[in-house]
């Protein structure tokens, strides 16, 4: 037991009478079947329209709503875990998914569903910052990778078979069974936690700042929404309903980021941007991130365009890359613990900007075999950069700041991935339209097909240019150490 002012925390991991394996085994298949269920509805957008006979703009409501909903409740993470013991924060995260999940499963109209979506989404969001946080604490630095690493299988794997699952799913079962089929393991996990989970950190009920509240949810959640909408409208970001709502999100973003450093305890204590290798890992965070879900959206929208191939063709394509990653993020991890982020990290960049460059030469004549062996280099780079970085970074956390350095982490995926997808696809719009104004007979299929291929060269140039920064960061990276004193843990002031 070791004692950092008034927070306690318990290695579990050093106490030979500790089971920690359930512990893992408990936060590992709830946060599987969570993150699996973000991407399980994305191909069941067509059904769900003819079903409760709605448009595109209305259906996608499910995937946008759902990151909303995520960006408000993962910043509030770090009060939770100060207000509810570990047992009773996962079981109700898990409670609350459940409940999300019963309500889409038998949803009568629309809104029904999306306000099991909603629900469904609580749990998600907060699912991550808990396994994170109490991973850091059971698992001492030195094994901390191979643990990460089997996290990051579980991030990408689960999406990865999402929408080969639901298709499967959807087309014999129909789309209530994509809630119904999460039904028992969630049930499950639940049970499992409450037999084998035990309590982590001492509940120390911090100060809520109600203000900081409402300043996070203005901020990330009129961000998101903004992006997210950015390639609906020819005009991208000049549409008012797209520039307006990111303006007041940024302000609302700042005014959160203000008023954390003037709090003695704030909702997110963005004090971790402090510690070098964590602001490190951070950046390099957020730009594997734009740059792998930009490539995921990109790729199948060029193999079903100049390339003619059909949605399920398009998807079984890059099914290998995903099921790669997922696969060697343990071994990953593992190689982490022995070697250092920086050997993996040096080599892994530059093979993603050699990747990244080979695309921006793709053309509607380019082989299948190349996208596959494309994506997996890029697929297999992500696994060998962005879960050791994270791991690098939260290493170098003092243990009270464990819940906010997760938090963070946790808030600026949905943030990146809407924010780089909404740009490079607005780009890539941008760039065929140029190109069209320019054609002969911009009508023509050869002329669409041309400004496909002109826009998507010219956006993975652009994500190339990004990974040399990549390439850059990992020259200076380091292996972290943990710094227990450089920043106090707040100290509750006695009103009394």
């Amino acid at each position: 037991m070791t004692e950092n002012n008034n927070i306690k925390y318990e290695f579990l991991s050093e106490d030979p009478n500790a089971k920690t394996l359930p512990i893992m085994v408990a936060l590992i298949i709830g946060a599987f079947f969570a993150i699996l269920n973000e991407t399980l509805l994305n191909i069941a957008l067509t059904t769900l329209m003819a079903e409760f006979d709605i448009t595109l703009s209305t259906v996608q409501w499910v995937a946008t709503g759902f990151m909303l909903v995520m960006a408000i409740v993962i910043p509030v993470s770090p009060l939770l875990m100060g207000w509810f013991t570990t047992r009773q924060l996962f079981i109700g995260t898990m409670v609350t998914f459940l409940i999300g999940t019963v309500v889409a499963a038998f949803a009568p109209t629309f809104s029904v569903l999306l306000l099991g979506r909603m629900i469904q989404a609580i749990g998600t969001g907060l699912i991550m910052p808990i396994m994170f946080n109490v991973f850091l604490l059971i698992y001492p630095p030195h094994k901390r990778g191979k643990i990460m690493g089997i996290v990051g299988l579980v991030i990408m794997f689960a999406p990865a078979i999402g929408p080969t699952l639901s298709g499967v799913i959807v087309e014999y079962f129909g789309w209530r069974f994509l809630f119904i089929f999460v039904m028992p393991f969630t049930v499950f996990s639940i049970l499992f936690a409450l037999k084998y989970l035990v309590n982590i950190t001492e509940i120390t009920k911090p100060k809520i700042d109600w203000i900081s509240l409402v300043y996070s949810t203005i901020g990330l959640g009129a961000t998101i929404y903004g992006f997210s909408h950015a390639g609906e409208s020819a005009d991208g970001f000049m549409t008012p309903s797209v520039f307006i709502p990111i303006i007041i999100g940024l302000i609302g973003i700042l005014l959160f980021v203000l008023r954390q450093f003037k709090l003695d305890e704030p909702l997110m204590d963005l004090r971790v941007f402090k510690f070098p290798m964590f602001a490190h890992a951070v950046v390099l965070f957020v730009i594997i991130i734009m740059m792998m879900f930009a490539s995921e959206l990109i790729l199948p929208v060029f193999m079903q365009g100049p390339m003619g191939l059909t949605a399920a063709a398009a998807g079984l394509l890059l099914l290998p890359g995903s099921l790669l990653n997922g696969a060697m993020s343990p071994f990953m991890g593992a190689l982490f613990d022995k070697v250092g982020p920086k050997v993996m990290m040096i080599p892994a960049t530059i093979v993603l900007a050699v990747t990244m460059f080979m695309f921006s030469n793709l053309t509607a004549d380019t082989p299948q075999w190349v996208i596959i062996a494309g994506f997996m280099l890029i697929m297999l780079s992500v696994s060998a950069t962005m879960m050791p970085a994270e791991t690098n970074g939260l290493n170098q956390l003092p243990k009270h700041l464990y819940p906010h350095g997760t938090a963070v982490v946790s808030t600026l995926q949905p943030l990146a991935g809407a924010i780089g997808v909404s740009v490079f696809i607005g780009l890539l719009n941008s760039r065929q339209q140029s190109y069209l104004e320019g054609a002969a007979n911009p009508e023509s299929e050869a002329a669409m097909t041309a400004a496909m291929v002109s826009g998507v060269e010219f956006v993975y140039f652009l994500i190339f240019i990004i990974a040399l920064i990549a390439v850059v960061m990992s020259l200076f990276v380091y292996r972290a150490k943990p710094i227990e004193d450089l920043v106090p843990a707040p100290v509750k002031k006695d009103n009394n």
